[in-house]
């Protein structure tokens, strides 16, 4: 069991690097990681591939990392509402 308790989400994410893994829970948009992603997004991390029931909106949730480019790969069992994912996607 891991139990480890962080300040905040600047710590949390002190490791993750380019070319990293993420699982990303949350359903929909319900209980994501809102403030690491937008961590993650000042942090210019990029060629993540993230794991995640869905890819977001368009302008929330991994939405955000995709309108940055940052993800390269996504795995996910719903594309969803996210426009940018499915341009992505076809291109």
């Amino acid at each position: 069991m891991i139990n480890r308790v962080v300040k905040n989400v600047e710590e949390a994410l002190k490791d993750v690097k380019d070319g990293n893994t993420l699982m990303v829970g949350g359903f929909g948009l319900c209980g994501i990681p809102e403030n690491c992603i937008a961590e993650l997004v000042k942090m210019k991390v990029k060629n993540l591939t993230c794991i995640s029931n869905n890819a977001g909106v368009d302008d929330f949730g991994l939405g955000l990392l995709l309108q940055t480019k940052q993800i390269k790969k996504m795995i996910s069992s719903y594309v969803g509402e996210n426009d940018e994912f499915e341009r992505q996607m076809l291109s």
